[in-house]
């Protein structure tokens, strides 16, 4: 027999006859100024997906470096990166010198995220919204700030509901950004007056490096280096782990440890770093992370995530700088 308490438990979905939902229904409204009647009707429309809460329960983050890098650092991506970029020089350039944030790093990103576009999600964003604001409590509070940031999205980019599809986790275009990074950080590159992450490439690529000029990227700066730890007992309390980024060592520490530094480097002993770890196919390996590195991370929380982000802007750059050169030698002499 089910006990008060399990009656009491709202169901997962059925969104429109929800107390809690109509609570936050009203709270959004007012913080929000998006009409009542409006923000009522997108969460009557909402339909709770049990595919997403499974999803969450199984991020690609969790596996090891070896089991990741495949993912992402494969011949198809390099080679599709590369006729992306060629593709889209021009505008990349510009808005590279415009926010001075490397290219490789734009094309990247775009390529882990979705492919270069080609797989910006299925799920329509208001369902994973609301799936995992009120139906996913461990991160309940975080999506239902994510659902009230995407109600003023909408109202003000003027975005149909039935056509923003996204990730399972509500993410959202090309660079898969999330509501709070979509209002906050999304340009309009084109200037058409929008802020499209779904069709314009010029708001896409003017949108990630904003992400990366706000956050601090330094252009053509070094991004990270492996290193040799001989005690590894000494370092335990300085490495970065999960989602535990912050930098808390610093060069000079690492110079008092023993670690080999890069000669043709100049890193000041007081520059905090990050110290990570990533088991690949050859065992643990130890990393130092330097203020780029950390601003991957600012874009997905995650060593791995950034790792493959870098090597992936690494793998096109030196795979462009093949094609150019072997195009260049096939030209007839003038």
């Amino acid at each position: 027999m089910a006990s008060q308490a399990d009656a009491a438990e709202p169901q997962p979905g059925n969104y429109a006859k929800r107390a809690d939902v109509a609570a936050f229904a009203a709270d959004a409204a007012k913080k929000t100024g998006v009409p009542l009647a409006e923000i009522q009707q997108w969460l009557d429309d909402a339909k709770y997906q049990s595919s997403i809460v499974e999803a969450m329960n199984r991020p690609a983050e969790s596996k090891t470096w070896a089991q990741y890098r495949p993912i992402f650092i494969t011949p198809k991506r390099i080679a599709d990166g590369v006729v992306f970029w060629n593709k889209y020089a021009a505008d990349l350039n510009a808005i590279s010198q415009k926010y001075h944030v490397d290219p490789a790093i734009i094309v990247a990103i775009v390529g882990v995220e979705t492919f270069y576009g080609q797989r910006m999600g299925s799920y329509r964003v208001i369902d994973a919204l609301a799936t995992l604001g009120f139906d996913y409590p461990k991160r309940g509070a975080f999506f239902r700030g994510q659902l009230m940031d995407f109600f003023t999205l909408a109202a003000k980019e003027h975005i149909d509901m039935n056509d923003a599809l996204g990730s399972y986790a509500g993410a959202m275009g090309m660079p898969q950004f999330i509501p709070s990074s979509y209002l906050a950080l999304a340009v309009d590159g084109d200037g058409d007056g929008k802020r499209d992450l779904w069709h314009s490439d010029a708001d896409v690529f003017a949108s990630v490096a904003n992400y990366f000029a706000e956050h601090g990227w330094v252009e053509g700066g070094p991004v990270g280096f492996e290193v040799e730890v001989k005690n590894t007992a000494q370092v335990a309390d300085y490495l970065n782990a999960a989602r535990d980024l912050k930098p808390k060592a610093t060069v000079g520490q690492l110079r008092q440890w023993g670690i080999a530094l890069p000669k043709d480097l100049y890193l000041p002993d007081s520059e905090k770093v990050m110290l990570f770890t990533l088991t690949g196919s050859d065992g643990v390996a130890y990393w130092v992370g330097l203020n780029n590195f950390y601003v991957i991370t600012r874009y997905n929380h995650s060593t791995l995530y950034a790792m493959a982000v870098w090597q992936l802007s690494q793998a096109i750059t030196a795979a462009r700088a093949a094609v150019a050169s072997t195009e260049a030698q096939a030209r007839p002499a003038e």
